[in-house]
């Protein structure tokens, strides 16, 4: 644990980092942090990100020198497992294991407030700068801040790197050989009907051949029975149709045992049933049947980078995916530049028209990841340091051109020159509507046993393997038995 003296009676006496900070009159976000706290140490700070951070890790590393960070300190960032679950597995192990190394984790949005609850994680109010921590919670996105805080206390453990909200992906060449006019109807921020999405889609694949054509897939999105299905591509859909978990949004985050289960209701069977005819067309067990065939049974494989890879590859239409996929698209062999853009997710019924406060309109949902610090570190202060550099709005514009990770602070967003950030700056006004329509997970301390719930019984009614109503039966009765364990 972090070297800390004590009194008799377990207080702290050490000064923290916020209040040294502000005893010795430090102004700035990231900036005049050289030489304190005793930078350098032994050996680098260490974070675990993921492969894509790692890619750029030397431009990374310098933004923060270029923000203030202390040179001495030395930063290494180490690259754990892309899928989400199996990242929370790794830091699991490691804090377990009482383990110093990482001393910085890369967390998941969907479930950093677990480990707030295990007490596994560094309070970040009782350590950053005033500056720094007021620049957090007031000017970062919300939901984002919401979901790095204690529930309870609302003190801060995580320090949002960026958030992420899908767009839909789609081939602009081959809609306007269509016959569709994306510019002349304002596709980039007014969202369309899943119908009308639908229609159109299957009109441009059957233009190109459909089923068995040129491309082998009309619409490709994450539907395999993993995490992103619960969190992710399932409630943003179920949203826009007017659905939830856990009726109105303002129960998102809990009480845990103590807010109704809404799961067994018609937008949710609605959400299911569209994808069913998505996927096996509108003929197929308990298929919607409004809503064409425009994908395949593949999408029950599929994560991102499986649905990301025939869209690169040309062999798909339209995506679902984040804006990670943005630049990877833009180099493309397949197609060129001019004939990709993207638009916000549709939506199933108008905004404000769901059953529930926050649902209806078109839903994105927010991803995202934090920094946190180890409590087991032995380099506490050069980590809040290095923390408090990526609060640093040009830090945040060098992550955004040189990565597509969104910034956190939505002003940067909106005021970043459009050259500054390469290939992105085309879609910023599609970035910034799906970035108002967010909707969190209900991130509590019941999330990790309900999410694999949620995702099981939604796949088997994917398949056709239970009815709608079934699935939501069984799922309801899940989820009511992790609230009630959990409240006793």
């Amino acid at each position: 644990m972090v070297d800390r003296d004590t009194d008799p009676d377990g207080g702290r006496v050490g000064v923290s980092r916020r209040r040294f900070l502000e005893a010795t009159g430090a102004t700035g976000a990231a900036v005049g942090l050289a030489g304190c706290g005793g930078g350098g140490g032994d050996g680098p700070i260490q974070i675990t990100m993921d492969g894509e951070w790692a890619g750029i890790s030397d431009t990374v590393v310098q933004s923060l020198y270029d923000a203030g960070l202390d040179e001495s300190i030395e930063v290494e960032i180490l690259s754990g497992d892309f899928e989400s679950g199996a990242r929370r597995s790794e830091f699991t192990s490691a804090l377990d294991a009482g383990r110093a190394s990482p001393d910085i984790f890369m967390m998941d949005s969907g479930w950093t407030i677990p480990f707030v609850a295990r007490d596994q994680l560094v309070n970040l109010s009782e350590e950053l700068s005033s500056d720094t921590l007021d620049y957090v919670q007031n000017s970062y996105l919300e939901s984002a801040v919401s979901t790095a805080s204690d529930p309870e206390t609302g003190d801060l453990y995580g320090v949002p790197l960026f958030p992420d909200y899908p767009v839909m992906h789609y081939r602009k060449d081959l809609v306007e050989d269509a016959g569709y006019d994306p510019d002349g109807e304002n596709w980039a921020t007014e969202p369309m009907s899943w119908q009308e999405f639908a229609e159109m889609a299957a009109d441009v694949w059957e233009q190109n051949g459909g089923p068995g054509g040129e491309f082998d897939y009309a619409f490709t999105t994450q539907a395999d029975n993993y995490v992103g299905l619960s969190c992710c591509t399932f409630s943003e859909t179920m949203t826009s149709f007017g659905g939830a978990y856990f009726g109105d949004h303002e129960n998102l985050f809990g009480p845990i045992g103590d807010r109704p289960v809404t799961v067994e209701e018609e937008p949710v069977y609605e959400t299911i049933r569209m994808m069913r005819s998505f996927m096996e067309g509108p003929d197929a067990e308990y298929a919607h049947p409004d809503f064409p065939q425009i994908s395949t049974t593949d999408l029950l494989s599929f994560t991102e980078e499986p649905a990301r890879e025939p869209f690169t590859g040309g062999n798909a239409i339209f995506m679902r995916n984040w804006p990670y996929a943005i630049p990877i698209n833009l180099d493309s062999d397949a197609f060129d530049a001019a004939d990709y853009d993207v638009m916000p997710l549709p939506h199933g019924v108008e905004a404000g028209a769901g059953n529930y406060e926050g649902t209806g309109g078109s839903a994105a949902a927010l991803g995202g990841w934090h920094l946190t610090v180890n409590p087991n570190t032995q380099r506490l202060d050069d980590c809040v340091q290095v923390l408090e550099a990526f609060a640093n709005e040009e830090v945040m514009t060098s992550n955004f051109a040189e990565g597509g990770y969104l910034p956190p602070d939505p002003s940067v967003t909106e005021s970043v020159d459009p050259d500054d950030v390469g290939g992105l700056g085309d879609y910023l006004d599609t970035l910034a509507v799906a970035g108002e329509n967010t909707v969190p997970r209900p991130v509590t301390v019941a999330w990790p046993d309900q999410s694999p719930q949620v995702a099981s019984e939604v796949s088997a009614a994917y398949q056709g393997e239970k009815s709608p109503e079934d699935a939501m039966a069984d799922l309801a009765e899940s989820l009511e038995s992790v609230e009630s364990d959990l409240a006793e």
